[in-house]
This record gives structure tokens, sequence and C-alpha cells, in this order.
């Protein structure tokens, strides 16, 4: 049983998502980021008692805070994560911080 925060995405030239930025919370500490592949993303969070959220960077306190709770669903083309749909689109997957240019695949 394990509880993830999801900070950044990575995305391949059709804006389609392929890669996740997850953090591991732990008791008193939270992981750095670790670039996980979409297929492992939904391993992980397909795995009984794992849980994910968004975690989005604040620019006004200069602090995390906790998004939307994130999903496996199922889709016309496969499996695939989706954030709470709630239309608030700074805390959805496709908005999160693209690591994409900060860390290439």
């Amino acid at each position: 049983m394990a509880e993830y925060r999801i900070s950044g995405v990575w995305k391949d030239s059709n804006n389609v998502i392929t890669h996740y930025a997850f953090h591991t919370v732990n008791e008193k500490t939270i992981s750095r980021a670790s670039k996980k592949s979409k297929a492992d993303a939904i391993k992980l969070l397909e795995t009984s008692g794992n849980s994910a959220v968004t975690w989005v960077w604040n620019y006004s306190t200069a602090f995390w805070k906790i998004g939307e709770n994130v999903e496996v669903v199922n889709g016309s083309t496969g499996k695939y994560l989706r954030s709470n749909p709630d239309n608030t689109k700074t805390d959805n997957l496709a908005h999160l911080i693209d690591f994409d240019w900060i860390f290439s695949k």
C-alpha cells in the first residue's frame, strides 16, 4: 500500500502524455520525482491500496499543494490515468509541469 503524488508529465509530439513524475509519500518525507512510463504508472495505481493525487506548484505561496485524485480508466484506446474531471485545468494531469524541457526522455 503506497501513496504517490504526480508533479509533472512528459508528452510526445502529438501532445499525448507518455511518462509521469511520481513522488512516493513516506511517513515524514516525500521522495524526489521518479520518471514512470504510462504502463508502469497504470500498474502502480492498479495495485490494491495504492493511490495518487496531482501535486501542483503554487506560485503565490512558493509551495506544493495537493490537487485531485488520480485514477486508472478504460478508454477507447486502452487504459490511461485521469484526474478528477472537475474542470479545474490547473490540477489536471495535462496541465502539470512539462518535464520534457527539464529532463528529456
